[in-house]
C-alpha cells in the first residue's frame, strides 16, 4: 500500500547525510539525524530538524547499532529511514528490523540484499544469470600461477577489507587483516579472494527499479583513479567504450536487477580487463558516493527518486536522455605523499569558489560536503571531507572546470589530496581516457612531488609575517625623525625553504633572483595578508592566512600549505634515538605476537596495528636493533608523534605501510 513520508531518519553522519537532508528539504519532509559523541557538533546534526545521541565514538558502538538506530526513529517520530552509504546500508537484518518496526526502509528488499550484499553468493548468482566473472580462488590452495591475488571483504565495500597479495608468503596475513578491518567496518568479517586484474579499469552501472517491473540503467561511470581500492575521481559517461560495450554493460546491470526483483537505487560494477572483457565484480544495493555525476547529467535527483520509489510511485517507462559530462573529485584529509596517511584536525576554512554557478547549456559546479569551516576532523570515521562535481557539454570542459575550482579552492587546515586532484586531472593518461585502476601506483611519485611553486609561496609567506611584525612595533618603521632603513637581513624558514629579505625605504627587498617585491601587506581583520610579487617579470598576487603554526598561501596558480620552521628546536619536543612514532593519529588495534621489551627486532618487522578513520595501517620498525620500550597498548587511542615505543641503535621515526 502507498505511504507518504512525512519525516525521515538517515541512518548515518557526514556528507551523505547532509546530501539525503537537502532533497528532504526540498520536498518538505522533515528530517531526523543520528550522531556519536564524536559528533555531536557536526554538520549533519546540526542541519537536522531533530537529532539523536547515539552514545560512544566507535562505529561499532553507534552507526553499526541497528537497534539503537530504529529506537532513534521511533523516538523522533520517524516514518522512514535513509540508511545512506556504509555503515549498516547493505546490512539484511538492520533493513528487516526497521520494516518490522512499521517503517518505511528507503532501500531495496532485504532479500535483494542478502542475494547482493555477500559478493562470494552475487557471484553464484550472477554467474546463473549469465553475468561474465571472475573465477574465485580458494586461499588455502593458491599457488603462484593464482598471483596476484585480490582479498574482498563479502559484506561491504569503501575499499575496505582489500588487499592485493602479489607473495604467497604475504598471503595468510593479509587475509588475517582483511579480515579484522572487514569485520570493524561491516560487523562481518568474511573475506573471499579472486584473481587480480593489472591494469583494469572500473566500470559501472546505476539502476533504479520500481516495483512494477521498470528498471532504468542510468549510463556509465568510470572510476578507475583509486587509492587503496577506494575511489578518487569518478566521472560519467565513461570514456572511450564502444557503444557495443556500453549496450553489453547496461543489459548485464538490469539482468542483474531483474535476477533478484530489484527495487530503489543501486550500482552494478564491473572491470574491464586490458583485452576489453568485462567482469562482473559487485552489486551495491546502495546509493554510491559518486551518484551525484550521475544526477548531473542525466537531470536527476536520485534521493528523490529513492524516496518516490519506496512511497510506491512508478517510475516512467524510459529514464531522460543524457546530456554532457560530469567529473567528480573527492576531496580527503589525507597525506597522499606519506602513503596517503589520513590527517584530523581543525578545518578553519574550505571554500570553492563560484559553487552553483552556471546554466544548463554551459559549465556548473557542485560541491558536497559535511563540513564547514571550524568543524574538526576527527579519527573515527571517513576522511572525505567533499565531493566537488562539475558538469560541461563535453568531457574537456568539465575536467577543466573541475581543476580550476580545486585550483582556487581555499581549503585551510590539516593536510589534503587537493594538489595531487589537480595534477591528476591534467595527467596525460587521464586526459585521453587511458587511467586505469594502477595510475596511482605507477604516478604517484610524480603527483605528489614538491609544488614548483612553494618557493614563491614561502617568499610570500615570510613578506606577510614580516609586515605584520612592522604593524605591531616588532619592527619600528621609525626612530624618532628617522625612517629604520634596516639594512641587515632576515630569514624565515617554512620547510625546506629559507626566505632571506631587507628592509627597505620602500619596502621590502628578497634575495631570490627574478623576484622584485611589489607589495607586503598585513592581514587587516578576518581578511587574509596579502602579497604582490613580481616574477621573472609576470606580476602576482598571493593571499597568507595563518593558523597556528601553519600558513595557508592561496594564489591563482596553486595553494600552499606551510609550517613555518622555529629558530630554536624546543627541547620537549626531542625523542631520544630509536624513538617509534605515530605516524597518525588513530587506535592501536594490536602489536605483534611475542613483542615485548627486550625483545630483538628486525628492519620492516611489523610491530603494531593502528586503525585511523576506518583502515588498518601497518607500523614497521624503521631499523634492526632491541626494543627497549614498549608504551602501545591494544586499545588505546594515539595521538600523531604519540610515542609508541624505543629500538636501540635507530634514530627515525615509525614507518607506516599499507597493509600486503
Amino acid at each position: 500500500m502507498p505511504r507518504t513520508i512525512e519525516s525521515l531518519l538517515v541512518a548515518n553522519r557526514g556528507e551523505i547525510a547532509c546530501r539525503v537532508f537537502r532533497t528532504c528539504r526540498e520536498l518538505g519532509v522533515a528530517t531526523v539525524a543520528v550522531y556519536s559523541d564524536a559528533d555531536a557538533g557536526a554538520l549533519h546534526a546540526r542541519e537536522a530538524d531533530s537529532a539523536v545521541r547515539l552514545p560512544g565514538a566507535a562505529p561499532a558502538d553507534t552507526y553499526l547499532r541497528g537497534d539503537l538506530i530504529v529506537r532513534a526513529a521511533l523516538a523522533a517520530g520517524a516514518d522512514a529511514v535513509h540508511p545512506g552509504y556504509g555503515f549498516l546500508s547493505e546490512n539484511a537484518e538492520f533493513a528487516r528490523a526497521v520494516l518490522d518496526a512499521g517503517l518505511l526502509w528507503i532501500g531495496p528488499p532485504p532479500e535483494a540484499i542478502e542475494a547482493m550484499a555477500s559478493k562470494t553468493r552475487a557471484k553464484k548468482l550472477m554467474a546463473a544469470a549469465g553475468v561474465p566473472l571472475l573465477a574465485p580462488v580458494d586461499p588455502a590452495t593458491a599457488g603462484e600461477a593464482d598471483l596476484p591475488l585480490l582479498l574482498k571483504a563479502a559484506a561491504g565495500g569503501g575499499g575496505r577489507g582489500m588487499r592485493v597479495v602479489r607473495e604467497l608468503r604475504l598471503l595468510e596475513a593479509g587475509m588475517a587483516a582483511a579480515t579484522a578491518e572487514a569485520r570493524s567496518a561491516f560487523g562481518d568479517g568474511e573475506v573471499f579472494a579472486e584473481p587480480y586484474v593489472e591494469h583494469g579499469r572500473h566500470v559501472e552501472v546505476q539502476i533504479l527499479a520500481d516495483a512494477y517491473g521498470t528498471v532504468w540503467a542510468l549510463g556509465t561511470r568510470d572510476c578507475s583513479l583509486q587509492r587503496r581500492h577506494q575511489k578518487v575521481i569518478e566521472e560519467s559517461p565513461a570514456p572511450g567504450l564502444p557503444d557495443e560495450s556500453r549496450a553489453a554493460l547496461r543489459d548485464a546491470a538490469v539482468a542483474a536487477a531483474r535476477a533478484v526483483e530489484y527495487r530503489g537505487a543501486g550500482t552494478v560494477e564491473f572491470l574491464i580487463a586490458a583485452d576489453g572483457r568485462p567482469y562482473f565484480l559487485e552489486m551495491n544495493t546502495r546509493l554510491q558516493v559518486e551518484h551525484p555525476v550521475t544526477e548531473e547529467v542525466f537531470g536527476l535527483d536520485l534521493v528523490a527518486l529513492q524516496l518516490s520509489v519506496a512511497e510506491g510511485a512508478a517510475l516512467p517507462a524510459r529514464p531522460p536522455a543524457a546530456h554532457g559530462h560530469a567529473v567528480e573529485a573527492r576531496l580527503y584529509a589525507e597525506d597522499p605523499a606519506r602513503d596517503w596517511a589520513p590527517q584530523t584536525g581543525t578545518l578553519h576554512t574550505l571554500d570553492v569558489p563560484d559553487t552553483g554557478r552556471g546554466h544548463r547549456a554551459g559549465p556548473r559546479l557542485r560541491v558536497d560536503t559535511g563540513y564547514t569551516g571550524g568543524d574538526t576532523i576527527g579519527v573515527h570515521y571517513d576522511p572525505m571531507l567533499a565531493k566537488v562535481i562539475a558538469w560541461a557539454p563535453t568531457r574537456a570542459e568539465a575536467v577543466r572546470r573541475l581543476r580550476h575550482a580545486l585550483l582556487r579552492a581555499r581549503v585551510h587546515g590539516p593536510v589534503t589530496n587537493r594538489e595531487l586532484l589537480v595534477r591528476s586531472l591534467a595527467h596525460p593518461d587521464f586526459l585521453s581516457g587511458r587511467a586505469d585502476t594502477g595510475f596511482y601506483e605507477r604516478h604517484l611519485g610524480a603527483l605528489t612531488a614538491p609544488a614548483p611553486g612553494e618557493r614563491y609561496a614561502a617568499i610570500a609567506a615570510a613578506l606577510a609575517d614580516a609586515a605584520a611584525r612592522r604593524r605591531r612595533g616588532s619592527v619600528p618603521a621609525r626612530l624618532g625623525g628617522w625612517r629604520n632603513v634596516g639594512s641587515g637581513a632576515h630569514s624565515k624558514t617554512y620547510g625546506d625553504h629559507e626566505v632571506r629579505y631587507r628592509h627597505t625605504r620602500d619596502g621590502f627587498a628578497v634575495e631570490a633572483d627574478g623576484v622584485r617585491v611589489v607589495a607586503a601587506d598585513a592581514r587587516t581583520g578576518a581578511a587574509p595578508a596579502r602579497t604582490v610579487l613580481e616574477i621573472d617579470g609576470v606580476v602576482r598576487h598571493f593571499e597568507v592566512t595563518v593558523q597556528g603554526d601553519e600558513v595557508h598561501v592561496d594564489s591563482a596558480t596553486g595553494s600552499y600549505r606551510l609550517v613555518a620552521r622555529p629558530r630554536f628546536t624546543d627541547p620537549r619536543r626531542r625523542t631520544e634515538p630509536g624513538s617509534l612514532l605515530a605516524p597518525m593519529p588513530g587506535t592501536v588495534v594490536r602489536i605483534a605476537d611475542g613483542l615485548a621489551e627486550g625483545v630483538a627486532v628486525t628492519a620492516g618487522q611489523p610491530l603494531f596495528w593502528l586503525e585511523a578513520m576506518k583502515m588498518e595501517h601497518r607500523v614497521t620498525a624503521p631499523a634492526s636493533g632491541t626494543l627497549t620500550a614498549l608504551h602501545a597498548v591494544p586499545g588505546r587511542q594515539v595521538e600523531f608523534g604519540t610515542l609508541l615505543a624505543v629500538v636501540t641503535g635507530t634514530a627515525t621515526d615509525a614507518q607506516e605501510e599499507p597493509q600486503p
